[in-house]
């Protein structure tokens, strides 16, 4: 996973989300708002929630942030968080450190397994779960 990921206040723009990702070479920015996550924002949804629907720069990300947001815990084992990204259809997810606290730790990506994958059983999970994913 990617550790201490970026995240942005819940009141930023959408220029500011681009930035952000440029800045960061990312493609999904969580939104936060009094330490919690509210939203995620993806390069997706800036294109087709926002400019493809009229949104501008200056609106706010919220606006087009996906609001239902996926998640794991850091112990959780693997083949349970790809089954969860195949099922949920999604090729990331934010991870959180425990069931009790909540806190943001990190973001785990379809890459970042395949990254590490020495197994060819789960190679196949992994690919079954990146053909579903948006």
């Amino acid at each position: 996973m990617t550790t201490r990921p970026t995240y942005l206040a819940s009141d930023v723009t959408i220029a500011e989300v681009v930035e952000t990702m440029s800045q960061y070479n990312t493609g999904f920015e969580p939104l936060v708002e009094n330490d919690r996550v509210v939203g995620v924002v993806t390069d997706r949804d800036i294109a087709l929630r926002g400019f493809a629907n009229g949104h501008g720069p200056n609106d706010k990300a919220s606006t087009i942030a996906t609001e239902k947001v996926f998640y794991t815990y850091e112990d959780d084992d693997v083949e349970d968080v790809i089954q969860n990204m195949s099922d949920m259809e999604v090729q990331r997810l934010l991870v959180l450190n425990n069931r009790d606290n909540k806190d943001l730790v990190g973001v785990i990506t379809v890459g970042d397994i395949a990254d590490h994958c020495q197994d060819d059983a789960l190679a196949k999970k992994l690919i079954n779960c990146a053909r579903h994913y948006r």
